[in-house]
């Protein structure tokens, strides 16, 4: 498989147990994803506010049926910049025995395209700071560090 057969499409509730199964696919989301069978209701959940959002997409890649990649698309409202629109890309995987193969590129080329069709100004993204092949594979596609980011958990 190479990401020429690779389609991109909008997520359906029944892709959410492969999208949490990339998540949970590496040292961060094994400590922080949930997986059970069956999945814990609260992804479902979340799934259900991202799909009504008008402002977030969530896409999958997908190959001879199987889910291989997601990422979700925020586009975000706001005063700085004169007002323009920025696309935020969140949760951007792809399966490991899938990766080096052109799908995550697609992935972000594919969001970068749609920001830009929705009137954004600018895409970002966060990536964890111990996910260095991850910081490599942006600054490849074009992405600058540009920020430093902070979090608080609850």
């Amino acid at each position: 498989m190479n990401a020429k057969s690779v389609a991109i499409r909008p997520a359906r509730r029944d892709d959410v147990a492969a999208i949490v199964a990339m998540l949970a696919d590496d040292h961060l989301g094994r400590a922080r994803e949930r997986m059970e069978d069956p999945l814990p209701a609260p992804y479902y959940a979340a799934f259900e506010r991202v799909e009504r959002d008008p402002n977030l997409t969530l896409v999958v890649a997908e190959s001879e049926g199987r889910v291989v990649g997601c990422l979700q698309l925020a586009v975000l409202p706001g005063i700085s910049s004169q007002g323009g629109l920025r696309g935020l890309l969140e949760d951007v995987r792809v399966a490991s025995d899938c990766r080096s193969r052109g799908i995550g590129e697609q992935l972000v080329q594919w969001a970068v395209t749609e920001a830009k069709a929705r009137g954004c100004n600018l895409v970002e993204l966060l990536t964890h700071s111990s996910r260095v092949d991850a910081q490599r594979f942006y600054k490849r596609l074009g992405f600058a560090a540009s920020h430093v980011g902070m979090t608080v958990r609850f």
